[in-house]
């Protein structure tokens, strides 16, 4: 805080919007809801709000933040136009096309993995679970269909680690104090 100003911390509303939407995902992946709730949160939640995120993650300097939420941001609306694309028949994307844009996903995470692990051990953990989920959903995409629930239940895992991570941020901030640990960053 400079000169006692309080500064809100976009990461709450990043993390919230990114490990809800992922959460909804993975119901619908494990065969519990349809694509309705997913293509509304993708847009809003997932989408929209982890860019504003993001974006006021810019001028702090915190380019990992940065990057994530805005990266993230994308890939829900993304994946809510290949949803609404294939519903209105303008382009049908194929299983081995939405592979081919998880592959590319699964890249940007591997990239991310590194320095979340230099972070703290709580985002190395939301990391580790989101980079296993893209590839157990390649895997699916690519002729293995029964991967999806499989990847479905591991990235409810990994959703509730972001969401952890959020609590973490947020309860940071009200009490002044860290009252959920983020743990030791797994590399020096």
């Amino acid at each position: 805080m400079a000169n006692g100003e309080m500064k809100g911390n976009p990461a709450v509303v990043g993390l919230a919007g990114f490990g809800i939407t992922t959460m909804l995902l993975q119901f619908h992946n494990v065969g519990w809801c349809d694509v309705g709730p997913i293509i509304s949160m993708a847009f809003i939640y997932g989408g929209l709000a982890q860019l504003i995120a993001g974006f006021l993650e810019y001028p702090s300097g915190n380019n990992f933040g940065f990057s994530a939420f805005v990266s993230y941001g994308s890939f829900w609306i993304s994946l809510g136009i290949i949803f609404l694309m294939n519903h209105f028949n303008v382009y049908h994307a194929s299983q081995t096309d939405v592979g081919w844009f998880l592959v590319a996903w699964t890249l940007y995470t591997f990239i991310m993995w590194i320095p979340a692990m230099r972070i703290n051990s709580g985002l190395a953990v939301v990391f580790t679970l989101l980079l296993i989920g893209f590839i157990l959903l390649d895997i699916a995409h690519f002729g293995n269909p029964r991967f999806t629930a499989i990847a479905g239940y591991e990235l409810m895992a990994c959703a509730l680690a972001a969401l952890y991570m959020m609590c973490h941020a947020l309860y940071a901030g009200v009490f002044g104090r860290d009252v959920l640990p983020a743990g030791r960053p797994w590399i020096r």
